[in-house]
């Protein structure tokens, strides 16, 4: 793991969509596509503010959310929502979307159909995670009654998961997926997180979830 400290946030993300931006255009030179996984959540709002304005051919790029809260798209908690208002706009518009939700009851419902998307376009060319105080990343959460099948080395690409504390199911991406990423980087904000990721380097998985990524993974960390 190789982390990066920064001066402040803005900086951070300035920096990173930069990066990010660099990796998809190398990527784009050695494939017909390239596949984004970005998380939700606020932190990587202002990531997104500048990625989606970079100069790189957005109509080969696939993007898709690690994890989803299994609601509609136009609901107050949808993950899309945020990337579709703050990612998937400027030049970034003519990306084409993989989804991790569609109208059903449940996700296991669909979880093939979603799935079948999905696959073609693996492995994760770049992957962006945030990681909770808790040390789940995606919707790997510690105390969740699937994390043992979404962290086995042979997991499917897709898990239902549900949690304590979490107040809808979710849809993520297993451990083996995120950690098969070509590039992998984990953003964090504050001095609670940065405790948290300090810990998770002495914990199994099973305890501390982003535990699973981080070998290989570059973290970014801002006060």
């Amino acid at each position: 793991m190789n982390l990066i400290d920064y001066p402040d946030r803005e900086m951070m993300a300035i920096d990173l969509a930069n990066k990010l931006a660099g990796e998809l255009n190398a990527a784009l030179h050695q494939g017909a596509r390239a596949l984004l996984a970005v998380p939700g959540g606020t932190t990587p709002g202002p990531i997104f503010d500048d990625l989606c304005a970079a100069d790189l051919a957005w109509d080969r790029v696939d993007v898709m959310l690690t994890d989803e809260r299994w609601v509609p798209e136009d609901h107050a908690r949808s993950n899309t929502r945020l990337i579709r208002e703050r990612l998937l706009t400027d030049r970034a518009a003519a990306a084409r979307y993989l989804p991790l939700y569609t109208p059903a009851h449940a996700p296991e419902e669909v979880l093939a159909e979603l799935e079948s998307v999905i696959a073609p376009q693996l492995p994760i060319a770049v992957l962006l995670l945030g990681m909770g105080a808790d040390m789940h990343t995606a919707s790997l959460f510690p105390g969740a009654d699937r994390l043992k099948d979404g962290l086995a080395p042979d997991a499917p690409i897709l898990l239902p998961m549900r949690a304590p504390g979490a107040p809808e199911p979710r849809i993520t991406l297993s451990a083996r997926v995120l950690d098969g990423a070509l590039s992998k980087h984990v953003v964090i904000t504050g001095t609670d997180k940065r405790a948290a990721l300090e810990e998770a380097l002495s914990l199994d998985p099973s305890e501390a979830p982003i535990a699973a990524v981080l070998d290989g993974a570059t973290v970014h960390w801002a006060e």
